[in-house]
């Protein structure tokens, strides 16, 4: 079964909003990964605009379009919903795919953070369309609370979102999940609230596909450092794909926050080494 690794060129020829310009040597810093003979580097395409005007107003996208950072999203949310799609049809084992400009502060009519549109709304809705039953779990361990993942999720409990920021809190019938995982703390620590935070749920919540929201912001010398190593990153994706096989092993990983150059090189070829060890 293939890894599927969606990067735009667009997106290592630009200085992003708060991420700045961490893919500025990709794809040639994955050469190595993306000769691994399971692995397939794609290149989105644009979302279109009928599936996000199902998530976000009509007066959002078309000031979202105005803007010079949009192509980026459109990409970015584009290459989610076809991965996504592709995982839940079995033509990919499981997914990186880059992005720019979109994740998890946009709301449904507003957005800051450096993300413009919802990656989370659209997959939800499309994989929705395709199945009514399917079921979805969203780990975001980006270092800001997800507010606009939340709100486009709200009151869907058949998608459990499990957000670690800094407060803990329960809500939609325990769907809807926020962990404080603390301002300073270690790895391990870490690692552990994630094991019974999130893995910890998977068994009885049975999600057909996981979707991370994997932000590296939370390194040491990151601008949200909460004192984690870069070894810490490899060690959660490989914790969180050996769980995915409560979903037969549909894992999806969407990069989010983070500006440092190294970091984000070191964390992403480790990711495509993991997911595509079958």
């Amino acid at each position: 079964m293939t890894t599927g690794i969606y990067f735009h060129e667009l997106f290592s020829e630009k200085v992003w909003h708060i991420i700045n310009d961490k893919f500025q040597n990709f794809p040639k810093v994955m050469k190595k990964e993306l000769d691994l003979p399971n692995v397939e580097l794609i290149t989105p395409k644009k979302v279109e605009d009928a599936l996000l005007l199902k998530v976000h107003t009509i007066r959002f996208l078309e000031n979202l379009k105005k803007q010079w950072y949009s192509d980026g999203a459109f990409y970015t949310v584009g290459g989610c919903v076809e991965a996504a799609e592709k995982i839940m049809d079995g033509e990919l084992k499981n997914a990186l795919v880059f992005g720019v400009a979109a994740g998890h502060h946009a709301e449904r009519d507003s957005a800051w953070g450096g993300t413009y549109a919802s990656v989370s709304g659209p997959v939800v809705v499309r994989l929705k369309e395709k199945n009514p039953d399917v079921r979805l779990a969203i780990l975001d361990t980006d270092s800001h609370h997800g507010n606009g993942t939340r709100d486009v999720v709200a009151g869907n409990r058949d998608v459990m979102h499990v957000c670690f920021c800094s407060y803990d809190h329960i809500e939609d019938g325990g769907t809807k999940i926020c962990v404080d995982s603390g301002f300073q703390t270690t790895d391990d620590t870490y690692l552990n609230l994630v094991k019974n935070e999130f893995i910890g749920r998977l068994a009885e919540f049975q999600p057909d596909i996981i979707l991370h929201l994997l932000g590296h912001d939370t390194a040491s010398g990151d601008y949200g450092s909460r004192g984690l190593s870069q070894y810490f990153f490899p060690q959660l994706v490989e914790m969180v794909k050996k769980a995915s096989e409560v979903c037969q092993g549909r894992y999806l990983i969407n990069t989010h926050g983070g500006a440092s150059v190294s970091i984000c090189e070191f964390v992403y070829t480790q990711a495509i080494k993991i997911l595509a060890n079958h």
